[in-house]
């Protein structure tokens, strides 16, 4: 029966990682083929939103 259980949780863990990379892998692929002029579009707006923002937290130098 542990054996049974080991072998089950190995082979989720397997599906679970292989389907997460795979996901990644695709999307990375799919940015860089089909992204066109406006790849980075969402994170050059978050940049614009955050300039002369302070920073928060974290130790003073």
């Amino acid at each position: 029966m542990v054996g049974y259980i080991a072998d089950l949780s190995m082979v989720a863990i397997l599906i679970i990682g292989i389907t997460a990379f795979m996901g990644v892998v695709t999307n990375g692929f799919g940015e860089k083929v089909f992204g066109g002029k406006k790849r980075s579009e969402f994170v050059d707006q978050s940049a614009r939103f955050q300039t002369g923002w302070k920073t928060v937290g974290g130790k003073k130098k």
